[in-house]
């Protein structure tokens, strides 16, 4: 992303540039792209596959090449294979470290350059509630499956933090947010996390692109190392509470669900 006068340029990016390039999840590319033309932004679609380390360079190379040096970086992608420890198969365990973990290192390496020269810049990592853990037993006979997703997510959370410490005093910032419930994402549904949106284990889709938002904009001093539920994050600065509230855009955001 690069913000301009006339509001942010964003690149987008996935494996999936086309409905039903993916058989088994809905959305794409254009979709997204289209969705924010519609809203009046401005975006650009770039295809990219971040378990490889030359499809990130491709990715970040390409974005600058169609609106300059990144200024805010949204890691989103991840990859969680759910299910009893014993058997994930190794393939699956190295894929989604590639995936969750690694590529967000490898696309910080590879921004924080021009964020530097510049004395400016954020990254916005995406984390998970599964980064808690479960903590110490005993514990009930019901097994969520999340151990290999959490423990990945645990780590982004420490790489975001230390990160975070190395860079603060070029003018950059780095955080995290998780949801404070479960995004019911086409993702979700398919792995039978939620049912769907009115699942009441699900969040407002509208309650995280909001969080990303403002830790982008917050000043240095209030975003830097903090990792943050978006539930909570909105409700500290006024956004959501137990009614309504509304966006940066001026549209509704509804109220804060209760777990």
């Amino acid at each position: 992303m690069r913000l301009a006068a006339d509001g942010a340029r964003v690149v987008c990016s996935a494996r999936t540039l086309s409905e039903g390039d993916n058989r088994f999840l809905e959305g794409s590319l254009e979709q997204t792209v289209g969705s924010i033309h519609e809203a009046g932004g401005e975006a650009t679609a770039i295809v990219a596959n971040l378990a490889e380390e030359e499809s990130c360079r491709e990715l970040i190379a390409e974005t600058e090449g169609v609106y300059g040096p990144v200024e805010v970086l949204v890691n989103n992608a991840a990859v969680g294979f759910f299910g009893p420890t014993v058997d994930l198969k190794p393939s699956r365990w190295d894929l989604s470290w590639r995936v969750t973990v690694t590529a967000p290192l490898l696309l910080a390496q590879l921004t924080l350059p021009g964020m530097i020269a510049a004395g400016f810049g954020r990254i916005v990592n995406i984390s998970s509630e599964s980064a808690a853990g479960p903590g110490s037993g005993p514990y009930s006979s019901t097994l969520f499956g999340d151990t290999a997703y959490g423990a990945q997510k645990a780590a982004l959370e420490r790489l975001t933090q230390g990160l975070a410490e190395e860079v603060e005093s070029a003018g950059i910032g780095v955080a995290a947010v998780a949801p404070s419930q479960i995004v019911p994402t086409p993702g979700a549904i398919f792995n039978g996390i939620v049912t769907g949106p009115e699942d009441p284990q699900a969040e407002d889709p509208a309650y995280m692109p909001e969080a990303v938002t403002l830790l982008a904009r917050l000043p240095l001093a209030s975003m830097s190392g903090r990792v943050a539920y978006c539930q909570r994050l909105l409700v500290e600065h006024g956004l959501i509470d137990g009614g309504a509230g509304r966006g940066f855009d001026g549209r509704p955001v509804s109220g804060l669900s209760q777990r």
